[in-house]
């Protein structure tokens, strides 16, 4: 008589709790929690080591209108599939493990991608003055979101956004019912590309390459806020970046300009792209669809230096490693990070401006740079494309 396997659902919860503050890496502990509901009631950040550094996971794109989304570990090269019907067909940004999504009819929510909490923010049409600021389409209406904390510890948080055709700062908190516009003390008019919440202050970068700050407590205030500009990249005439990223490590914070992800001519054959044209993007003088083309070719790092009040040009990260996208800008340790590269810039494809010019959508400008040496490994074999929302990185955290 064969043996009767086991019933791993009965296995008592106090043993299973022991098990699971034994598990060391988030792949374990998701894995973990997927084996049945038994199992994920005691996958939560109570019963994990959630104090350990942890790689943002590729979510790779949607296929073929499948509520599933895969998962892709740099650590081990391990896919988890998990069903996230809520982010199906919308644009996915990210900030500290949860998804920022916006839908076709414009509505927004913060999603938790692996315990499935949702939390419903108002609608893209309660921003101020949102009839001068549209964009086509509505999913790309706001441009990077950053949380100043985990909705997964507290409901003391905001959720920065930049939005609209101008690059407006906005933000939300729970009990909002409409997304409130930050409005600068003076005639200065910023474009922002990217925000960072660091020591009870707001960093960010506009499209000029300013370093600015402002106060939390002045920008959820009642009074204008006042912005302070501390500096701005150096740049040369010929080599202005398409588009700048901000992330703080180890302290320090970084501005990240990215080259090569607008529309451009075709420079030689390795340029081209296997992608399809549509008509109204082609914007050559020619109307040549096969001369237009897109894609990273380099970045460059500034750190900024407080004592000089100055960004400094920078090719050593040291052990760190940075991640930039439709993600919250952010760095890990690579020595704690198995799988991460130090000194590498790993990147996915979130200039919107430029894939919904193609058919397929975006996913092709993807990969790892080497700061070092300037070497691109691209990412993109095998993934696929899409129009709503490319290959994101997501940390992954226990809710």
């Amino acid at each position: 008589m064969a043996p009767k396997m086991p019933d791993w659902s009965e296995f008592p919860p106090e043993l299973l709790v022991s098990i699971g503050r034994c598990l060391n890496l988030i792949e374990d502990y998701l894995n973990f929690g997927s084996v049945c509901k038994s199992w994920h009631s005691v996958a939560t950040k109570n019963n994990f080591n959630n104090d350990l550094t942890r790689a943002p996971w590729l979510m790779l794109a949607e296929e073929e209108d499948n509520e599933v989304r895969k998962f892709f570990s740099l650590y081990n090269g391990m896919i988890l599939n998990k069903r996230i019907p809520k982010a199906s067909r919308k644009r996915c940004l990210e900030s500290m493990g949860w998804l920022i999504t916006v839908g076709e009819e414009g509505e927004i929510s913060l999603l938790h991608p692996f315990s499935g909490v949702h939390i419903e923010l108002p609608h893209v049409n309660t921003t101020e003055d949102y009839y001068n600021q549209e964009i086509d389409p509505v999913t790309c209406f706001i441009g990077k979101a950053v949380l100043s904390a985990s909705p997964s510890n507290t409901s003391d948080y905001i959720l920065m956004v930049i939005d609209g055709n101008f690059w407006d700062l906005r933000f939300w908190r729970p009990g909002d019912i409409r997304w409130t516009k930050i409005k600068f003390e003076g005639s200065n008019y910023f474009s922002f590309t990217d925000i960072i919440f660091f020591n009870d202050q707001i960093y960010s970068v506009d499209q000029s390459g300013c370093l600015l700050v402002c106060d939390v407590a002045e920008v959820v205030g009642p009074q204008l806020t006042k912005c302070h500009t501390l500096a701005q990249i150096p740049t040369e005439p010929q080599d202005t970046p398409d588009h700048l990223y901000i992330l703080e490590s180890l302290g320090s914070l970084f501005v990240i300009a990215r080259y090569g992800v607008q529309l451009r001519l075709v420079q030689d054959d390795s340029d081209r792209i296997p992608l399809t044209l549509l008509p109204e993007g082609d914007t050559s003088e020619n109307g040549l669809w096969e001369d237009i083309t897109y894609g990273t070719k380099k970045f460059r790092v500034f750190q900024f230096d407080s004592a000089a009040v100055k960004l400094i040009e920078t090719r050593e990260l040291g052990d760190a490693a940075f991640f930039v996208g439709a993600n919250a800008s952010i760095s890990v340790q690579a020595s704690q990070c198995p799988g991460i590269k130090p000194n590498h810039i790993y990147f996915t494809d979130d200039f919107y401006e430029s894939y919904l010019s193609y058919d397929e959508g975006g996913g092709l400008d993807m990969g790892v740079f080497n700061l070092a040496d300037g070497r691109i490994q691209p990412h993109y074999k095998g993934v696929s494309l899409s129009r709503f929302c490319p290959p994101t990185w997501v940390t992954p955290t226990p809710y």
